[in-house]
């Protein structure tokens, strides 16, 4: 059940949208991992069971609202192909982005415990994408086209009748 104040349909869909985030990132943890040796694997395996923690608790808390948590796909389409450890690094990064955006729409739910989640979710995906970058960015989870400069709208005030 869905505490008072909040929609079931919008923060069931908040949750399966970062549910979907996590089971593509414990995917392609498995990838990066393959492709890596010493500190840097052993980031990524924890940073994998990190995933897949955060995968089975938002499965869970889709069940305790009564929701089915979507399956995750068989396989999934790498966005990045990876043959080396710099290409299993920049898909780290990739990963990371996109499961911070897919926590995005929880901070927006009414619920605060649900805001707390993705709140620290993002956090703890944009932290790991700055280790695995070297460096952070503002807004983790945004596009950059969300972060780019607009023209100010122009607006007049009334005509002056004369």
């Amino acid at each position: 059940m869905s505490p008072p104040g909040v929609p079931a349909g919008a923060a069931d869909k908040a949750l399966q949208t970062a549910l979907a985030a996590e089971q593509a990132a414990a995917y392609g943890y498995g990838v990066i991992g393959a492709h890596l040796a010493g500190a840097e694997r052993a980031a990524a395996a924890a940073d994998w069971i990190a995933h897949q923690v955060s995968r089975d608790q938002l499965a869970g808390l889709l069940r305790s609202r009564g929701a089915d948590p979507a399956a995750a796909a068989v396989a999934y389409r790498l966005p990045v192909p990876v043959q080396t450890a710099g290409q299993a690094m920049a898909l780290a990064v990739i990963l990371e982005e996109r499961v911070c955006a897919g926590y995005l729409s929880l901070v927006a739910i009414s619920d605060r415990a649900l805001r707390a989640l993705g709140a620290q979710q993002i956090r703890q995906s944009a932290l790991r994408a700055a280790a695995w970058r070297g460096a952070t960015v503002a807004f983790p989870g945004l596009p950059a086209s969300a972060l780019e400069r607009r023209p100010a709208a122009v607006t007049r005030g009334p005509r002056a009748r004369g």
